[in-house]
């Protein structure tokens, strides 16, 4: 792939410090000779090949294969240049496969471990970086043998951070953070495409891709109207002839264009608004709390800052279960995206088009449903048979219950949150149901809300962690699904996959406007406050690392 960012404003929605300090093809996308570009060292103790079947991000990662116990010569290493006084977050991810390597990470001098023993599943390693001078650093990852190492042994390497990648900056994006989706058919090479501006400037584009593959790229793009052109030199589209392919654009989920069958071109346009992201999504609110709430705080991180949070917050005023409907008659309608008072269901909600239907608040309360849009109920996040039933107070807790449409509440049961690969139920705003995806970590069934409502969802999944500090670490063996995202213990509380998805979505779906304000009107409902809509650094500060 080929892809072009012309317009780094429109393109890049970091800071400028952040784009200095990229790592040359982190994602390990972009390959020459069998090698990959950007790496300046690459040691003779070491071998690096692409990999496109295990991968964190993107659609490949580097296969390195260790087979010296000559520490000295297992880096893989280049420089980056910084700017003095400026803060960075590095980051990799690490797949180990048998466990007798532990991966060092190296950002202007030795950092942290990965955990050789957790072995077939990704791990991030983290560092903090503040420059002290403005100069060029070293970044990258030096390998150590331990007992049991028998001369050879593969780690895979992914998404070092903060990277200079295809289709986008690093860091958050506080505009439209748009995803394209391309399927090819059998005859990829004939496959290409451009998206342009109002000013006819090309803002990306992608070409030379492979038969019969699925690539996903993020852009971070500013509002304005965008014109997408794709061609196709045969003349047969890329659908459904010889083969059947298909491509989108989606912001948070919902489709903007999407098509495959044309001929040799077709041109489609959309427009992302004036308001710097979707209304009451991602980029909306920054979540900082200005009261005194939390002004008997001493600790600043780790599960010591969880502790204190759960002592603050852990005696709310049980209301029962029946009042979770006043409150959503009151405090959970839609003045977001359609403005017109209905029931905010995050499960049919559309945040850039009109709803397939809407819930008129108490006259719409479940009640019976054979299908979506029968009526809406009260989704426990967080399922009732993960904490055993219809126990208080988590039966009636605010701040992980949900107004969604009863029939696609009944879909999602008390499987996991999760991303999916295949799904096998798709609802009416895209919210979807199925096996999860390869590089998630978990094999299972999962449920996957759209983008707009991730954050959301993981700093409830959160507020249950410390909230219930005292009795979570009892509840793994009370469902199995439960067991699937819970590790048995009251600090960490979720198994990795989960943790590191979660913490993925709480950075991707920033706190917003209705998140606030939920958040408030729970506060005068059962009298305790959710700390990471407040202070979403908490989340960083207690399971970051």
């Amino acid at each position: 792939m080929n892809y072009k960012n012309n317009i780094a404003a429109l393109l890049l929605c970091a800071t400028s410090h952040y784009a200095v300090a990229d790592v040359n093809n982190g994602s390990f996308e972009t390959w020459l000779a069998g090698s990959p570009s950007g790496w300046t060292t690459i040691d003779s103790g070491i071998s690096v090949n692409k990999n496109t079947t295990v991968f964190q991000e993107g659609l490949s990662s580097a296969e390195i294969t260790v087979n010296t116990g000559t520490q000295g010569s297992t880096d893989i290493q280049q420089l980056v240049s910084v700017v003095a006084g400026q803060t960075y977050k590095f980051s990799v991810w690490v797949y180990h496969t048998e466990g007798s390597i532990k991966a060092r990470l190296y950002i202007d001098g030795y950092q942290g471990y990965s955990n050789e023993s957790l072995v077939n599943q990704w791990q991030q390693v983290t560092h903090s970086y503040t420059a002290s001078a403005t100069s060029d650093i070293a970044v990258g990852l030096r390998f150590y043998d331990i007992a049991g190492f028998d001369g050879s042994e593969i780690v895979y390497v992914d998404y070092f951070q903060p990277t200079q990648a295809s289709g986008g900056g690093t860091g958050s994006c506080s505009t439209n953070n748009v995803t394209f989706s391309l399927t090819t058919d059998n005859y990829g090479y004939e496959t290409s495409w451009t998206l342009t501006n109002t000013s006819n400037q090309e803002v990306a584009s992608g070409n030379n891709y492979e038969s019969s593959t699925s690539y996903n790229e993020s852009y971070c793009l500013a509002d304005d109207d965008y014109t997408f052109t794709i061609n196709d030199t045969y003349g047969d589209g890329i659908c459904c002839t010889y083969g059947n392919g298909s491509y989108e654009f989606s912001l948070a989920g919902t489709a903007l264009i999407n098509g495959g069958d044309f001929n040799s071109s077709e041109t489609k346009t959309f427009t992302l608004g004036n308001t710097g992201g979707i209304p009451g999504g991602g980029g909306s609110g920054s979540g900082t709390y200005s009261g005194t709430y939390y002004d008997g705080i001493s600790s600043t991180s780790g599960y010591p800052l969880k502790t204190e949070l759960y002592n603050l917050i852990k005696d709310h005023a049980n209301q029962g279960y029946s009042a979770l409907w006043t409150f959503y008659e009151n405090h959970s309608l839609d003045v977001y995206f359609e403005n017109d008072g209905s029931i905010l269901d995050i499960y049919s909600e559309n945040p850039l088009v009109s709803d397939n239907y809407n819930f008129i608040k108490v006259t719409d309360q479940c009640g019976n449903y054979s299908g979506e849009g029968g009526c809406y109920n009260r989704e426990h996040t967080f399922p009732k048979s993960w904490f055993g039933g219809k126990v208080e107070p988590m039966n009636s807790d605010v701040h992980h219950i949900y107004a969604t449409d009863g029939f696609v509440n009944s879909k999602r049961g008390g499987y996991p949150y999760g991303e999916v690969a295949t799904a096998s139920f798709t609802s009416t705003n895209n919210s979807k149901l199925g096996s999860a995806t390869t590089t998630l970590g978990y094999s299972g069934t999962v449920f996957e809300p759209i983008d707009e409502f991730k954050g959301d969802l993981a700093r409830a999944q959160f507020y249950m962690a410390t909230r219930y500090e005292n009795l979570i670490g009892g509840w793994q063996n009370n469902s199995v699904y439960g067991d699937a995202i819970l590790d048995g213990s009251s600090n960490q509380v979720f198994e990795l996959w989960q943790l590191e998805m979660l913490l993925r979505w709480h950075t991707n779906d920033p706190v917003s406007q209705k998140e606030i304000d939920r958040n408030e009107a729970a506060l005068g409902h059962q009298g305790n406050r959710n700390p990471f809509v407040d202070h979403p650094e908490y989340v960083d500060s207690i399971w970051g690392n």
